[in-house]
């Protein structure tokens, strides 16, 4: 949040320009409110079917009665989706307003999870567009949210496998092929070693003496 950020740097010119207040006086910002969709930016699903849009948030502070809404954004509306509070991290999130009925909130802050997902039901192609999570911990000045983009398809297209197959099954016969050459290489070398021992007389083998002893 920019008026923050302004606080922040004012305040950390100390009188005299010393440097070290300057970390102590933007440690809270490094530690502030994260909020996270997950790694996928896209998200994408059937028609008809039932999406699980994920959202969970972090905080060095702790919170207390934490904000948290979902919004819609298309290039035709904006909407607020859900709206909800969370009193403390021992309790699950309340819901306190929600426009659509196929909207279910899946979280929960219990065992510090603080999973704020949702799951929208019954998909159309007009639910394509970008659901953002937004939170906002009374602890802390800004808010802070995650956004996705939820693209609703008429079906998945299968992912065609065929050349990950052939770059596969070319390694593993290169592989292969090492392994085979390598005992063939031992192989040739304990015959070699055998036939060495054959013309040498099997030395370390105990020699017959031709020999007659005769006592006297």
């Amino acid at each position: 949040h920019k008026p923050w950020m302004g606080w922040a740097n004012t305040t950390a010119q100390w009188p005299g320009g010393h440097a070290p207040y300057t970390g102590l006086f933007l440690l809270p910002m490094s530690l502030s409110l994260e909020v996270s969709v997950g790694k996928a930016t896209t998200i994408y699903a059937v028609n008809g079917t039932a999406i699980l849009l994920p959202c969970t948030f972090s905080s060095c502070f702790g919170f207390e009665n934490l904000h948290f809404w979902w919004s819609y954004n298309s290039s035709d509306m904006s909407k607020t989706l859900i709206d909800g509070i969370v009193k403390n991290e021992k309790v699950d999130p309340k819901v306190r307003l929600k426009d659509d009925d196929r909207i279910t909130l899946e979280g929960t802050t219990r065992e510090k999870m603080n999973n704020i997902s949702i799951q929208l039901s019954n998909l159309d192609f007009s639910d394509t567009g970008k659901y953002t999570c937004h939170v906002k911990n009374p602890k802390e000045r800004a808010e802070h949210n995650a956004t996705v983009f939820l693209q609703v398809v008429d079906k998945l297209e299968e992912v065609d496998n065929t050349v990950t197959l052939i770059i596969l099954a070319v390694v593993g016969g290169v592989i292969g092929l090492l392994i085979f050459v390598l005992l063939l290489k031992k192989f040739i070398t304990f015959i070699i070693k055998k036939t060495q021992e054959k013309k040498n007389g099997f030395p370390g083998s105990p020699r017959i003496s031709s020999g007659i002893k005769t006592d006297i």
